[in-house]
């Protein structure tokens, strides 16, 4: 990411290789995709591991005003890291990057039962995240039942779903132990 968001926002295309077989043409980020391989749905899966999740559930949590701008805070004044935070109606996660000691964890953990009040609240460790990205994504029906089936597949448990409204990517939260076994099955089902 460091190396790629500089060169990115200077506009120079980045090709980046396969360091197995450099021979390939590879991927291309350019500054704008005008003609791409319709044919391609996906382009890319990335995924890093290292995060933790934070659950909270509460009923109509929806309609409370400012709860997202509380959560973000209170992770803030931790001194800790907002990856994501992918929510449904009385559902929101927060998936956070680093290491938490206990004591860290001890003390969001605290401030999100003041802050959020909420009716349950559950802490996991080991999480990943892996996104599947691509302009071919875009309008192509069935993507994300492909993705999900692939997992299914492979015996491997989706935690977390979140898809942006541009359709340029889909992202899932794996547990670790799952995330190689994932990568590999995404990829034989889009690229085989």
């Amino acid at each position: 990411e460091d190396a790629v968001f500089p060169v990115r926002i200077a506009g120079i295309p980045i090709n980046i290789k396969n360091t197995n077989a450099p021979e390939d043409t590879g991927t291309f980020i350019v500054p704008t995709a005008d003609s791409f391989n319709k044919d391609r749905i996906i382009t890319g899966i990335s995924g890093k591991k290292g995060f933790s999740t934070i659950n909270i559930e509460k009923d109509m949590l929806h309609n409370e005003r400012g709860i997202g701008r509380r959560i973000l805070e209170a992770v803030e004044k931790e001194n800790m890291i907002t990856e994501h935070l992918p929510s449904g109606i009385d559902t929101i996660s927060v998936v956070i990057s680093g290491d938490i000691d206990e004591k860290k964890k001890e003390s969001l953990l605290n401030r999100l039962e003041t802050t959020v009040n909420p009716d349950t609240m559950t802490f996991e460790e080991g999480f990943a995240i892996i996104a599947v990205v691509g302009r071919g994504m875009i309008k192509s029906k069935g993507t994300a039942a492909r993705i999900f089936k692939a997992c299914a597949d492979n015996d491997i448990n989706i935690r977390m779903i979140d898809q942006g409204s541009s359709e340029l990517n889909i992202i899932i939260g794996v547990m670790e132990e799952d995330f190689e076994k994932a990568i590999k099955a995404i990829y034989n089902e889009f690229v085989g």
